[in-house]
């Protein structure tokens, strides 16, 4: 008779890979990729080091299904958000400021996930990625154009991409952990980080907005919202 798995053997290796997982994104939380290393991984799970394998043939393995599932949820978060009936510019704004302060939640782990130095793999995951929140961007621009309130002279494709490029770019410097704080008072407050997010969010709106009139509204609108 073959042998088959109890539902409680699986529930525990279940268990036991989803702790895995945890243990080491809160590695890269703190330390980024360099810190991420099979036995820090096995030793905060819980389990051998060699018990690790059974779930993750490789380290490259284990850390791109970290940058996976971490980044889908961005990409969960970003799709809802394009599905709003609110003016394309207002979830255009919503999208990239949401994005924004999502990551400066936790700088250490937004930097791993955006911009610092890994391992091929690692960086084709993360291309993957960028191009799935590129996707969403592209659906707001497209809805954008379709009521015209966004330029239809743009390709909204090289729109999103520039857009999504010019959102992640902006966050490296603040995000960076050479970067002890972003901002000129020395302190990462709620504020400031909405600050942030917002400066950045309005530069995106602005480079798609239709025409000066439309600008002018939007910045208006900002203002009062402000």
């Amino acid at each position: 008779m073959a042998y088959r798995k109890t539902e409680r053997i699986e529930a525990r290796l279940a268990d036991n890979r989803q702790r895995i997982l945890d243990a080491a994104r809160r590695l890269v939380s703190e330390g980024g990729w360099a810190e991420a290393q099979i036995s820090h991984a096995a030793s905060a799970a819980g389990v051998a080091t060699g018990s690790v394998y059974r779930y993750f043939p490789s380290k490259v393995d284990l850390f791109v299904e970290v940058l996976s599932v971490v980044s889908q949820r961005e990409v969960d978060v970003l799709e809802a958000i394009a599905e709003s009936d609110d003016a394309p510019w207002q979830t255009l704004h919503v999208a990239v400021s949401t994005f924004v302060e999502r990551a400066m939640r936790n700088r250490r782990l937004a930097y791993a996930l955006i911009a610092e130095p890994c391992e091929r793999e690692l960086d084709e995951a993360r291309l993957v990625y960028r191009h799935a929140i590129s996707k969403q961007i592209m659906r707001i621009v497209k809805d954008g154009q379709a009521r015209g309130d966004f330029r239809a002279d743009l390709d909204p494709s090289i729109a999103a991409t520039v857009i999504v490029g010019g959102f992640m770019e902006s966050l490296i410097g603040p995000l960076s952990p050479l970067n002890a704080d972003f901002d000129r008072s020395g302190k990462q407050t709620p504020d400031a980080v909405h600050a942030l997010a917002s400066q950045i969010a309005d530069v995106c709106c602005a480079a798609v907005v239709a025409q000066e009139g439309k600008l002018a509204s939007f910045d208006a609108t900002r203002r009062r919202q402000k």
